[in-house]
């Protein structure tokens, strides 16, 4: 943050927010961690803003989140689940969307399985994704696991569920070690739409699971770009060396999406080949425009394998006393 945004008073960030004039996307990092004064105030003037004022920000704030991780306005996202506007609430569960705050998954699954919207029930669905992985990887505690995993399914299974709302479920529970995973990647696997199988491949990645290498290896020879795309990525995502040959042969692809993914699965492999690959890739001065991607995941690959990579187990003591109400 400069220091010119860190002297605005802010008094005059509130001033422009209630305006009607477009917003300076750099003012509003000065929303990030606020003191608890100007988060009142913030929080009184929010109540006075038009539905559209206040999607245009929780928005703006959103992707700001996406972009950097450095900023914080977790408390802003999580007064917003309440916004009686549906937008707003979409925005904020996509702000919310790497969020470790065990306290909100009941707001979360509240949203999931009563909120009147649809858009707001699959960016529900997409917001616990985050929370089944960590979970998984032992860094959240297990208990919140059940009610996760319970209201995933059920979303999967409602008669009445739209396709982007099954796509959000399936998407979320694939990483939970659960006996029904299996089934419902098959199930959308087997479906006749194409997004659906797309976001069964993307399940089998998260899985981590070697028995759907057969598979994913196929799909890797899709005539359709999203099937492949999601094919190489569930590939990196396994991680097993016997299918770089084929992802060499895929760094020629016609569509850039596939050779982005391609380049992101081969590094995630990691191996002497893949990362002989990559190396090849940069040496190509026809392939100038996958070099920033090769970059960063090259560089990325790197502080992994230097820095040793464990997750740490979590100690379940500590969220124990953890007050679950906002």
């Amino acid at each position: 943050m400069s220091e010119e945004k860190n002297e605005l008073p802010f008094t005059e960030i509130l001033q422009m927010l209630q305006g009607e004039e477009s917003l300076n996307v750099a003012h509003l990092y000065r929303l990030s961690d606020m003191e608890q004064a100007d988060r009142d105030a913030f929080m009184a003037l929010w109540r006075q803003l038009q539905a559209p004022r206040r999607r245009m920000i929780v928005q703006h704030l959103a992707d700001i989140m996406e972009e950097n991780f450095e900023v914080e306005f977790g408390p802003i996202f999580t007064h917003c689940l309440a916004d009686e506007d549906d937008q707003v609430r979409v925005a904020a569960l996509e702000g919310l969307w790497d969020s470790t705050d065990t306290r909100l998954v009941s707001r979360i699954l509240h949203l999931l399985s009563e909120d009147d919207s649809e858009a707001v029930q699959v960016a529900a669905a997409r917001a616990l994704a985050h929370f089944v992985l960590m979970i998984e990887w032992g860094q959240l505690p297990p208990r919140h696991k059940p009610d996760i995993v319970t209201a995933l399914l059920a979303g999967w299974d409602r008669p009445d569920a739209p396709i982007a709302l099954k796509r959000a479920a399936l998407e979320a529970v694939a990483a939970a070690d659960h006996p029904r995973v299996s089934e419902l990647i098959r199930d959308a696997y087997g479906s006749r739409r194409l997004e659906l199988q797309v976001s069964a491949i993307y399940a089998m990645g998260l899985t981590a699971d070697p028995a759907w290498i057969a598979t994913i290896n196929e799909e890797l020879e899709s005539p359709y770009d999203e099937i492949r795309a999601e094919a190489a990525r569930a590939a990196g995502n396994i991680g097993r060396s016997d299918t770089v040959e084929r992802l060499r042969q895929m760094v020629d692809d016609p569509e850039p999406e596939v050779q982005f993914a391609v380049i992101e699965a081969l590094a995630q492999i990691g191996s002497d080949e893949a990362s002989e690959i990559l190396n090849e890739i940069l040496e190509d001065e026809e392939a100038a425009h996958l070099h920033e991607a090769v970059e960063e995941a090259m560089a990325e690959m790197s502080f992994f394998q230097m820095s040793d990579f464990t997750l740490l187990d979590f100690d379940g003591d500590d969220d124990d006393d953890e007050d679950d109400d906002m």
